[in-house]
Order: structure tokens, then sequence, then C-alpha cells
């Protein structure tokens, strides 16, 4: 069977993010409390309220420092992957740093949950024209599946011209699967508008989240969705940083968890193993999308 939803959580705290990139060194992440584990525990309950397994991409320095919880991820039957070590732009990395970083956190997380990862997200979604050659080192480390392009014009990512539904891309170290993440038109030659979770579940009227992902479904697109733990937990410390990233990160968190608690009762959501779409997914031409 072919599921049309995926629902995915990239599993980070709230002072890993690339909002706060700029005002936070990652030597200084250690001194920051951690609530990394209290709240994805809270999605596992919620994903148990709903019947729902989703894909955990988890941050290899999350995954050294709390070995258990990539365990209690794995022990109730939902799908590790890789969220990067760092949670650094690939765009701004050396295929050899890039390389490195996804290395050491595949280790990471395969140790911790004891058994082997296939999956891959890049922090803020930064496979874009300026990374596609990332796609061939995730291949030669041994991943099947990427999700980390969005078919969306935006400040940080996005690869408008990329196809909207599952596609696959030769490398020379064999062929890796990319889930574009869920977008929708209000009309046949409009704009991508992107409905995937997130922030735009966060920050965007639930009407805008409903209406998108039944027109998205209605185009016969998989919906691919994500949330972050931080995002469910609206008494998390607020950082000093500009206002632009206050105002990205801080927005409607009280409101988070209803509506992601509405968004699963559209559909029965799944991860990304389990949703079939890996051996249906059409072959595309690398340059043809990614490079454009």
């Amino acid at each position: 069977m072919i599921c049309k939803s995926i629902i995915s959580v990239d599993v980070e705290d709230y002072y890993h993010v690339e909002a706060f990139a700029g005002v936070i060194d990652r030597a200084t992440w250690p001194d920051f409390a951690s609530r990394v584990e209290r709240n994805t525990q809270r999605i596992l309950d919620l994903f148990d309220d709903h019947k729902v397994k989703g894909t955990f991409f988890i941050l290899g320095w999350v995954a050294e420092r709390c070995p258990s919880l990539v365990r209690e991820i794995t022990s109730r039957g939902h799908e590790p992957a890789c969220h990067s070590y760092w949670h650094r732009l690939i765009y701004k990395l050396t295929p050899d740093e890039f390389r490195d970083d996804t290395r050491r956190a595949k280790d990471m997380i395969e140790q911790a949950g004891g058994e082997p990862i296939y999956g891959y997200r890049a922090p803020s979604f930064s496979i874009t024209n300026r990374s596609a050659w990332a796609l061939d080192i995730l291949a030669e480390l041994g991943f099947t599946y990427d999700s980390s392009v969005f078919p969306v014009k935006h400040d940080v990512y996005g690869v408008p011209g990329a196809p909207r539904c599952p596609f696959r891309v030769e490398t020379p170290f064999g062929p890796i699967v990319e889930f574009p993440m869920a977008t929708f038109r209000f009309n046949s030659s409009g704009p991508n508008m992107p409905v995937a979770g997130g922030g735009y579940l966060r920050m965007l009227p639930y009407w805008y989240t409903k209406t998108g992902v039944q027109r998205a479904w209605r185009e016969g697109l998989p919906v691919v969705s994500y949330i972050h733990p931080w995002e469910i937990d609206p008494d998390q410390p607020r950082l000093e940083a500009p206002f632009k990233s206050r105002l990205r990160h801080y927005s409607n968190l009280k409101k988070t968890e209803g509506r992601l608690r509405q968004l699963l009762t559209l559909d029965q959501f799944s991860n990304f193993r389990d949703s079939g779409l890996l051996t249906s997914a059409p072959a595309f031409s690398f340059k043809e999308t990614i490079s454009k």
C-alpha cells in the first residue's frame, strides 16, 4: 500500500536552530539547559495517541549525548534517520566537511539506536543548487533516501524548479530517492506554496494547512510534513537574537501542538520506511531537477 502522508520530526533543541546560529557559538551548546528529551517524549506520546509511526531525523550531537532518547524512538517502532551532526548549512561546507559531519552523525545515531539508518534531512533544507553534490556523498555513505529539497523560493533554502513528488536520482554510488517537502498551488499556473508543517503549521492559520494538504492530495502528491520538538514548547528560554530570528522561532508556540493534532486527523500518516514510496519513485535527470 502506498501512503500519501508522511510525518517526520527534526530532533534538535531550541538553541541548535539556524535562526540563532549567528548569536550562539556551537562550543557553548553544553552550557544551555537541554529540553530536547522532554519535548521529544511529548511528541512520542502524541504519536501514540494517533497511532502514528513517524521518521525522526536526529541530530548526531543529540544522539551522542542522549542515546537513551534514540533507543526510546526505535523501541516505540519509529524510524531513526540523520539530521547532520552540527546542524550547519550544507552549502556553507566543503564536500569533505559534509562527508565527515554526516559520517560522524550516522555512526552516533546507529550506535545509540542499535540499527542502521537510511534517511537524511539537511539542516534548514540546505540541499539546493549550490549543494546538489551532497546527494552523491549521501549515496556513498549508504543512505537510500533524502528529504532536504523544498520546491519553493525562500531566503535560506529552496529549489523552485525541483519536482514536487518523490523522484530517484542516479549517483556514481547508486540511486538515492529524494522526498521533496509538501507544496500546493492555488491554481495550475501559480507558484508552489509551502505547507509542510514546522513554521508554516505554526505561524500560518490552520485553514491554510488544511486547504494546502487537501489540494496536494487532489494533485496526487504525497504530503511530507515535519515538526521540531522545540515547537511544542512555549516555555522554552527566550534567547537574544535579531527580531526576524525571534519572530520566526517564537511565534505561536502555544498553538503548535493543537495544530499538529489536527493535522494528524486528516489522514493516516506514516514514515518514509513504511510508506511504499521508496521503490515507486520515478527517475529524473539530476541536471533537470536539483541543479536548475
